[in-house]
């Protein structure tokens, strides 16, 4: 018997807006959405640095569950947008268990993928109790390994996507690219941090799929309302200036290898064996290779491991897209 096609739920707008204080100067954006008396569920976004979008809201069946979303410290729309002080995995950990408890949840599922996986699973192993379930995609533990493929290695498979990111830089600098695009986006001169946050986050972006999204035709775009021109400008000036809080989240946390210890995490999995947990991952994902994937599942001996046959990095590839649908589905019996 073929297992079943899920497709995103209908669109969906939040019942619930709003920002927590957290730490000495951010402010985390939080949105609730679907079933406000239904079985919280909370997605973490991966990254680091990309925050949430729309889109996000749609794999959950909003008549059963109360949709958390939340934008990580100095992502999307949490303020200050791109600000990487007192910016680290443990902070974070600490502020979604403080949304937890803002918002008067005892228990909830966890959703993430990518950066969202491992925030997923360090806080599982802090908050163990508070754990219903667990849905991860696109495993990533920031251990060497995954690093240096990130940062060079695939080059084997995208030479050329490799090679355009190289070409931004002189060739001086070439020998050490993170720093490089570092001292770029770090700078305050938008002439230069604009231009290198989207060289450096276009790459990551070349390498997402197993196939190239196919083009949207102008025939197939839905009618947008007519903006002013000074309208398109703001929107133009703000896109550019998210994409330089991405990047600047994101070499943050690299260059830290992520204030994590990813081998720690994997020898310590076993504590969440008890924890009902999927895991989805594109056979042919070059951002997190499989094979942290299939050594967590090792480790998780109950868990349910789901190797998409045909499929990259990205959620939205239609396999991985059905097989985390088909995970909340399967959870909403808990």
């Amino acid at each position: 018997m073929c297992p079943a096609t899920y497709n995103l739920y209908p669109e969906i707008e939040p019942f619930n807006k709003n920002w927590l204080s957290v730490g000495e100067a951010h402010q985390m954006y939080y949105e609730e959405c679907g079933n406000p008396s239904g079985v919280a569920v909370v997605f973490l976004h991966g990254g680091p640095g990309s925050g949430c979008n729309p889109t996000q809201r749609r794999f959950f069946d909003p008549a059963h569950y109360r949709i958390i979303l939340l934008d990580q410290r100095g992502c999307g729309r949490s303020k200050p947008q791109g600000e990487v002080r007192e910016n680290t995995t443990a902070d974070l950990v600490a502020d979604i268990e403080a949304l937890r408890a803002h918002l008067g949840i005892a228990k909830w599922h966890v959703f993430g993928g990518s950066w969202g996986s491992t925030l997923a699973l360090v806080y599982a192993l802090a908050h163990t109790s508070r754990v219903i379930s667990l849905a991860l995609r696109g495993i990533f533990l920031s251990r060497p390994a995954e690093l240096s493929w990130f940062l060079g290695e695939i080059t084997h498979f995208y030479p050329e996507v490799w090679q355009s990111l190289l070409d931004y830089l002189p060739p001086n600098e070439q020998q050490n690219v993170l720093s490089a695009f570092e001292k770029r986006i770090f700078s305050d001169d938008a002439t230069i941090n604009q231009p290198a946050a989207a060289a450096w986050n276009a790459y990551e972006s070349s390498i997402m799929r197993l196939m190239p999204a196919a083009n949207i035709t102008e025939s197939s775009k839905a009618p947008e309302p007519k903006k002013s021109a000074s309208e398109i400008a703001t929107a133009s000036e703000i896109a550019k200036e998210t994409e330089v809080a991405r990047a600047r989240v994101q070499i943050h946390y690299i260059r830290h290898q992520c204030f994590i210890d990813g081998d720690a995490i994997l020898t310590a999995a076993n504590k969440l064996a008890h924890i009902p947990t999927v895991i989805v991952q594109g056979r042919y994902d070059m951002v997190c290779p499989p094979s942290t994937a299939w050594l967590l599942a090792r480790r998780l001996a109950a868990a349910e491991l789901i190797m998409v046959p045909d499929a990259g990095h990205s959620a939205m590839e239609p396999g991985v897209t059905s097989a985390l649908i088909a995970a909340t589905e399967k959870f909403k019996a808990l």
